[in-house]
């Protein structure tokens, strides 16, 4: 390892704890001094953790993991946070400091998200893809103020084990080790349904790649089944989680068979759920009601849109053998050369899987969530990055929202207030 990556990951991991500490200040003093929206935590807090753990989704967390999918709307949340709080506690139990209570079961979680630091993962990450240790320093420490700061170092939720498990599987591609690649893509798929999305990239370089750069040769049909077989892997959560339910529900044995048994093709307790209870659907939240909810995640998906656009706009020159046609139309003109690290061939398929996640939280989802689920995406960063080395100002416009955002986010959750 180079010492100025060894500086650096001893810089970074320095400044996650400093950021770390700062969101647990600002939450826990926001929780002690204002007074809860929603006093949920008061009643069910035994006063033996810190109340501000107990917010919003980490109550259907640690019901889950004290009792199980009890109730039919626990089913729109995967086992992977709840399955992790129950063998913490376990744990804690075996070494006497607890009981399988919410007490416990929230400070196992809690713990456990500290140890799926993301940092030195997105770090070389970033220095496969730009190419330059100060570049990969710069987009690792923007990281630091995303717009989700509770939900990724303080919570017991599932993005910081997602946003983890999906930049080691990211890693893993960039390296060619398809294998370690779906086995994180498929750990992954226990905490977020769209983990079964990270397949793509898997796709994307043992097949799209090798065809594009004219490498087909490499495309023997053993690689061709291995691809399959790691590709189906990352969709096993989400499958699972689906026939249990069917099973569960659908069959002979149940005392009654719910509409959602037989009103599809394929039964999916996870979509009934998103729709019948969050009312989930194609351009179900665009209403007048949830204006506020479009301004508050308006910032980081025109963030995302903005450098997809600028990547894709460059495309004919990024890629040539993909878009011949388009340089057709320009009299032979010789693409300009690109010298910035930010059109890297390689950003392509994060570029595509970051257009289509962005596109289903626009039209498709509760908008809001994406203060959550793009932090989880490296492109992220990397745009970010560009911003303040292309673009200063609109860079040092960024990084301020990012800061009050951040800050402003921890407060409204310790008081119990969305977005969630």
């Amino acid at each position: 390892m180079q010492p100025a990556t060894t500086r650096h990951l001893r810089d970074l991991l320095v400044l996650s704890l400093l950021v770390r500490l700062a969101i647990w200040s600002l939450a826990l003093l926001s929780a002690y001094l204002l007074p809860l929206f929603d006093a949920s935590p008061s009643i069910w807090n035994s006063g033996t953790i810190p109340s501000v753990l107990l917010r919003w989704d980490a109550f259907h967390f640690a019901h889950i993991a004290e009792k199980g999918y009890v109730y039919e709307h626990e089913w729109a949340f995967f086992n992977g946070v709840p399955l992790l709080m129950h063998v913490s506690a376990q744990l804690q139990a075996l070494a006497g400091f607890g009981s399988n209570n919410w007490a416990t079961l929230l400070q196992g979680g809690a713990c456990m998200a500290i140890l799926c630091d993301s940092i030195q993962v997105l770090y070389h990450l970033s220095l496969h893809h730009l190419h330059s240790p100060s570049l990969a320093f710069l987009s690792t420490a923007l990281s630091l103020f995303s717009s989700s700061p509770v939900a990724l170092r303080l919570a017991s939720y599932s993005e910081p084990f997602f946003t983890y498990l999906s930049y080691r599987g990211m890693l893993a591609c960039a390296r060619s080790q398809w294998t370690v690649a779906s086995l994180c893509f498929t750990l992954a798929g226990l905490f977020r349904s769209n983990g079964m999305f990270l397949s793509g990239f898997i796709i994307w370089g043992m097949l799209v790649t090798p065809f594009l750069t004219g490498r087909k040769d490499l495309i023997s049909p053993t690689r061709l089944f291995k691809c399959v077989l790691l590709t189906a892997l990352p969709l096993i959560p989400f499958i699972h989680h689906n026939i249990t339910a069917y099973f569960l529900f659908c069959t002979s044995s149940a005392v009654h068979i719910p509409d959602w048994c037989t009103s599809s093709i394929i039964p999916s307790i996870y979509s009934h759920v998103q729709s019948k209870y969050w009312n989930i659907g194609f351009l179900r939240y665009w209403t007048v009601s949830n204006v506020p909810n479009f301004i508050l995640a308006l910032p980081p998906l025109l963030h995302i849109f903005a450098f997809c656009g600028f990547y894709l706009s460059n495309l004919p020159s990024i890629a040539p053998h993909i878009v011949p046609q388009i340089r057709s139309k320009n009299n032979d003109i010789p693409p300009p050369q690109l010298d910035s690290p930010f059109l890297s061939p390689s950003l392509l398929p994060h570029v595509l899987h970051a257009v289509a996640l962005t596109l289903i939280l626009t039209f498709n989802a509760h908008v809001q969530i994406s203060l959550r689920l793009l932090p989880s995406l490296p492109l992220t960063y990397w745009a970010a990055a560009r911003l303040l080395l292309d673009l200063p100002k609109w860079g040092k416009a960024w990084v301020a929202w990012s800061v009050m955002w951040g800050a402003m986010s921890c407060v409204l959750w310790a008081v119990f207030l969305p977005p969630a």
